[in-house]
Order: C-alpha cells, then sequence, then structure tokens
C-alpha cells in the first residue's frame, strides 16, 4: 500500500498524550534499529512508520533519529562514517544528552552485529504496531473534534490512520518545497567546502575520484569497463575491489569466468605489490603481509559460479544471505554483512532470471537487473562487457563498439573502455576513454602507467586528455 504521509507521524494532542513505545522484545527492536541503519530499502519503506521515541533502548532511538534525518537528505541509510560522524556532532551540540552518550555507543555496536534477515516480516510487524498507534492517535483526535462539534473533520482523520503502511513508492521529492530548496543548497555548499565528504567509494586515486561525479563510485550506479579479450576488464575489477576492501568498504566479488582461487592470488599480488610468478617463493611474506591488511580492511568475499548460471536473483539471494550471522568454517561466528561495492566479473556471462528466445531481451534483463540491485542495496556495482570486433581494432573503443547489445550502453550509469596500442601494451602504459555517461562530462581519456605482472592496473595517472 503506497502512501505519503501517515498518522503515525502526528503529534496528539496536549490534553491526551500517546507516548506508545513497541511491545516487541528487545532483540526485535534492534533489528527494526539495525534495518534503519543498514537496509536502504527498509528505510524508505518504512521511515513514515518510523519514531525515535518508539524504541525502549534510548541508545536505539538516537541512532534511529540519525537515520531518519539522513534519510530525509539524502534518500539512504547512513553509512557507518556518515554515522559516526553525526554522532559526534549531536554529542557535541548537546543534542545528545552526555548520560545518553555510553547507551548510544553499545546501541552503535550492536546493530553493526544485528541479523538484517527476513525484512519483509519486520515490516509487517511494525505496520500493525504503526497502524495501531496511528489508530490510538486518531481516535483521542475524534473525541477531541466531537466535543468541539467538528463531526466533519473526523472522518479524514480516521482515514489517515487506516492508510498507514509500507511506502511501496518511496517518498515523492518536492521539488520546489522550501526545505527540499534549502537542502540541495546546503549540501553543495559543504560539498565545496569539504564539510561533506564525498558520498562515493574511492578509486584510490584522487585524480580519478576527481574525475567521477560522486568523487569516486556512486552509490545505487551501474558502471562498466568496456575492453577487448584480454584487454584487462578483469584486471580492473580487481584493483577497484582491492582499493575499496583496503579503504574499509565491504566488497562482494562474483567471478563467472576464472576461478576464485586464481582470483585470490591476484588480489594477494595486488595488496602485497608482489609478481604474480613470485607468489610461490615469497608465500610466508605474502601470508604475513594479508594477515596485517585483514585487520584494517573491510570484508572481501569471493564466489565463484560456472559461466552463463548466475542469475540476477541469485545474486539478490547471495547478497541476503550475507545480511544474516552464520557459521564460518573454522566455527566462529560471522557477523552480518552489507555489502558497499558488487563486482560482477562479468555480466555478458550472466544468465537471465527468465530466458527467452530473444538474445538481445536476455542481455538486458541482465543489466536491468544488476543496476536494481545496485539501487536496491544502496551499493556501487562495477562488471565488465565485451567489446565487438570493429572496436577490437580500434585505437579507441567508443560506445557503439560494445558488442551484441546497445541496451548496455543505456542502462549504466558510466561505462569506460580500456585501449592501448601494442608499443603502448610493451611500455606498461594503457588509455580509460569515458565512453557513455549519464550524470558526467564523457568523451575524455585518462593515460594511466600499470604494472600487470603485479596486477595493478593503475600504477599512476599519466595525464588526462
Amino acid at each position: 500500500m503506497s502512501v505519503q504521509s501517515t498518522a503515525a507521524a502526528q503529534p496528539a494532542t496536549a490534553q491526551q498524550p500517546v507516548t506508545d513505545q513497541f511491545e516487541f522484545d528487545d532483540a526485535f527492536q534492534l533489528k527494526i534499529a539495525a534495518l534503519s541503519l543498514r537496509d536502504s530499502e527498509f528505510l524508505r519503506r518504512s521511515a513514515m512508520m518510523l519514531k525515535p521515541e518508539f524504541f525502549v533502548n534510548e541508545g536505539l532511538g538516537q541512532l534511529v533519529a540519525v537515520a531518519l534525518d539522513h534519510f530525509q537528505k539524502y534518500n539512504c541509510a547512513p553509512d557507518n562514517a556518515s554515522l559516526i560522524a553525526q554522532l559526534k556532532e549531536r554529542i557535541t551540540k548537546r543534542a545528545i544528552r552526555r548520560e545518553l552518550t555510553p547507551l548510544v555507543i553499545q546501541a552503535a555496536k550492536d546493530v553493526q552485529l544485528a541479523d538484517l534477515s527476513n525484512r519483509q516480516f519486520v515490516e509487517e510487524k511494525l505496520v500493525d504496531f504503526a497502524r495501531t498507534f496511528a489508530m490510538k492517535t486518531a481516535i483521542l483526535k475524534a473525541v477531541d473534534l466531537l466535543n468541539k462539534g467538528k463531526v466533519e473533520a473526523i472522518h479524514p482523520v480516521i482515514e489517515e490512520a487506516l492508510a498507514v503502511g509500507i511506502n511501496e513508492d518511496g517518498a515523492g521529492y518536492d521539488f520546489f518545497a522550501h526545505d527540499r530548496i534549502q537542502q540541495r543548497t546546503v549540501e553543495r555548499i559543504e560539498k565545496v567546502s569539504g564539510v561533506l565528504p564525498p558520498q562515493g567509494i574511492s578509486t584510490g586515486d584522487p585524480r580519478l575520484d576527481g574525475l567521477l561525479y560522486h568523487r569516486g563510485w556512486g552509490r545505487k550506479e551501474l558502471y562498466a569497463f568496456l575492453g577487448g579479450p584480454k584487454s584487462g576488464k578483469t584486471t580492473a575489477l580487481i584493483h577497484f575491489a582491492r582499493i575499496a576492501s583496503w579503504l574499509g568498504f565491504n566488497v562482494l566479488y562474483a567471478t563467472l569466468e576464472v576461478g576464485a582461487n586464481i582470483i585470490a592470488d591476484r588480489f594477494d599480488a595486488s595488496l602485497t605489490d608482489t609478481m604474480m610468478k613470485e607468489l610461490g617463493v615469497k608465500a610466508n611474506d605474502v601470508a604475513q603481509q594479508i594477515q596485517k591488511l585483514a585487520k584494517e580492511s573491510g570484508q572481501l568475499r569471493i564466489h565463484e559460479y560456472a559461466s552463463g548460471t548466475l542469475t540476477g536473483n541469485q545474486l539478490r539471494n547471495l547478497i541476503q544471505s550475507y545480511k544474516r550471522a552464520a557459521r564460518n568454517p573454522d566455527g566462529t561466528i560471522r557477523p552480518p554483512i552489507t555489502f558497499d561495492l558488487i563486482v560482477v566479473d562479468y555480466a555478458d556471462i550472466m544468465a537471465p532470471n527468465y530466458r527467452t528466445s530473444d538474445p538481445i531481451e536476455n542481455s538486458k534483463q541482465v543489466w536491468v537487473d544488476l543496476r536494481a540491485i545496485a539501487f536496491e542495496e544502496n551499493a556501487a556495482v562495477l562488471t565488465a562487457t565485451q567489446s565487438n570486433r570493429d572496436g577490437s581494432k580500434q585505437t579507441v573503443a567508443k560506445a557503439e563498439h560494445v558488442a551484441d547489445d546497445f541496451n548496455k550502453v543505456r542502462i549504466v550509469d558510466l561505462m569506460i573502455s580500456i585501449n592501448k596500442t601494442e608499443e603502448e601494451r610493451q611500455n606498461g602504459e594503457a588509455r580509460l576513454y569515458f565512453a557513455a555517461s549519464r550524470n558526467q562530462e564523457a568523451g575524455f581519456t585518462i593515460v594511466i602507467k600499470q604494472d600487470l605482472s603485479r596486477m595493478k592496473f593503475i600504477e599512476r595517472i599519466l595525464r588526462v586528455d
């Protein structure tokens, strides 16, 4: 049921206050708070029913207040860095009482370990509570209106309470609303001044970040590398997955062409600056470096699939499985994981959810699904696609050189082609051409230095043409 406003958000009259709190147990309230802070889709559907004062634990209530404010401004749940920054600001400004600070800090730790599975069940229970709360509030208002002789005003109040439910369509964006204008203005000023940190997932190179609209890979967006056979598409995907994990982001890497063990070898080489051919003779040194990096890095999970078998729905199920705690092979408990970056190596050899006799329709299904997953998970999705035979012969592969299905170009938010002549290959150089873009300038080239023996897709940027 779609609803743009709810009675749950209306305050009770001063004469007859309604101060209901959740009747759920502590574990279920923690689950609601965790979903509010870590699942943008849950927040999009449920924000209009949530109120911080519903939570018995005031620490959880304070966290949900941050989540709701962040969603109102940025239309997504806060990431860890944003949450910490906003909590510090609220504590400094005494918006959070000093005596509540330890409770809030503990609650912030607890929500990171909470199980995020069964979102639909949680939504149903939340609807039941919010609708009951709204009806109680509406009845009290109706009595007050009746006493004042305003009988005609009672029906809309009751109707509004009955309309409480999951917001399937999301909150509409009122472009001309004063608060929206102010939000856009403040956000732009804060971005320019550096007060608001970049929301993108860094590429690891400030110059490249500066050329991307979100100052890195944007959440809710789909990116694709275009190139011919053996052009370095997988190396590019590994490079940016490695950087994101190293910076503390959680990364899911689904490989459909190369085995997980080989992908892991390439990550080892890239992370430790070791030549691929020397991984064996430097095995102990590599292991020590990786163990050290593991303490500071985000999660990096690799899954392998046979070519042509992974569907969008299977990928969704995999992502959902990580949102609940599970037992590791060594017997320890793995806490829930939400991914910031999802890498698919690569989309051309995925399978559609529903196969048709039309190859182009099958391809379109896959690419639309990947972009939908990026939006649903508030994550950036990176993948790759093959250039056609003509594109492989060109000095620069452009959007028209994408193989098989031009819908890919229409669907992605940014497509970057990987180009190199034989001379450039021998010199360890390549050119990244911004072939197609939805949100930013395209048609320019980044010349990069590479060290593919160590799986360094970008060692440094030489120039931007």
